[in-house]
C-alpha cells in the first residue's frame, strides 16, 4: 500500500470495522455480571475528537452481526503551568495518570498540579456532556470495549484510555486503529492489551495523517454527528 492508504476517516474506519467484526465473531463473550446487562454487547468507544468518526464505521460493522454500542471517550492532558507542552500527567472521566517527573523537573507544586488537573477535569466533563447530550455513559464493566482513535503516534493517550477502562473493570479491551507505528502497537501489547488491530504500520512512520488523503481536523459538530447518525 502507498502512503495515503485511505480517502478519509470514514473510509478508514470501514476498513477497520471489518476486521474488528471479524475478531470479535470469533472470541469467547465476556462473563456476565450483575451490572453489565448486556455483556455480550461489545462497547465501542471513539478516542474524542479524531476517533470518533472512526468509530461509528466500526460500531456499524460489528452491528451487522451483534449488539453494540457506541460512545465517546475524552482524554486530556495536563500540561504544566507556563511549559503545557510539558505533559504532568492525563486524565479521563474514570482514570488519572500521573508523570511524577515532570512536576518535580519543573518546579510545580501539588497544589500547582491539581488546580491544573482541576481545570482539564472541568474541560473534559464539559466536553462529555455535549457530546452525549447529557445522556449517560455506557457501562463498561464485564463488557469487551474497543477502543478507536484515527491512528496511534507515541500511543500515550491510548494508554491512558486503556488504564481507564480497565479501572473501570473492562472483561476484554481491544485496541483497532487504522494506522500506528510498530513499537507503539508493541508497547501496547506489552501493556496487556487483549487484541491491538491495526491495517497499517508505515515504515518509517512520520504522522498519522500521512496515512490519509483527508485528515481534517475534526471539530465537536462533527463528534456529535458521528454519534447520533443512525446506521448507514
Amino acid at each position: 500500500m502507498g502512503p495515503r492508504t485511505f480517502a478519509d476517516r470514514r473510509e478508514a474506519g470501514r476498513l477497520l470495522g471489518a476486521r474488528v467484526a471479524a475478531v470479535l465473531n470469533t472470541a469467547a463473550p465476556p462473563v456476565s455480571t450483575p451490572t453489565a446487562p448486556r455483556p455480550s454487547a461489545p462497547v465501542v468507544l471513539g478516542l474524542a475528537r479524531g476517533g470518533v468518526p472512526v468509530a461509528r464505521e466500526v460500531a456499524d460493522a460489528i452491528a451487522d452481526s451483534r449488539a453494540c454500542d457506541l460512545d465517546v471517550l475524552v482524554v486530556r492532558k495536563i500540561g504544566a503551568p507556563g511549559h503545557e507542552e510539558f505533559a504532568m500527567g492525563a486524565l479521563t472521566a474514570h482514570h488519572l495518570v500521573v508523570n511524577d517527573d515532570i512536576p518535580r523537573r519543573l518546579g510545580v507544586s501539588r497544589t500547582g498540579f491539581e488546580e491544573a488537573a482541576d481545570r482539564e477535569r472541568r474541560i473534559l466533563h464539559d466536553r462529555e456532556r455535549r457530546y452525549r447530550a447529557d445522556r449517560p455513559g455506557a457501562e463498561l464493566s464485564g463488557r469487551t470495549v474497543v477502543l478507536v482513535d484515527d491512528g496511534l503516534a507515541t500511543g500515550s493517550s491510548m494508554a491512558v484510555a486503556v488504564d481507564s477502562v480497565r479501572a473501570v473493570g473492562a472483561a476484554h479491551v481491544v485496541v483497532a486503529v487504522p494506522t500506528a507505528p510498530s513499537d507503539s502497537v508493541r508497547r501496547l501489547r506489552d501493556r496487556g492489551v487483549d487484541e491491538v488491530i491495526v491495517l497499517v504500520t508505515p515504515e518509517p512512520f512520520r504522522a498519522v495523517g500521512l496515512s490519509y488523503e483527508d485528515f481534517t481536523q475534526v471539530d465537536d459538530d462533527e463528534v456529535i454527528s458521528a454519534l447520533d447518525r443512525p446506521r448507514g
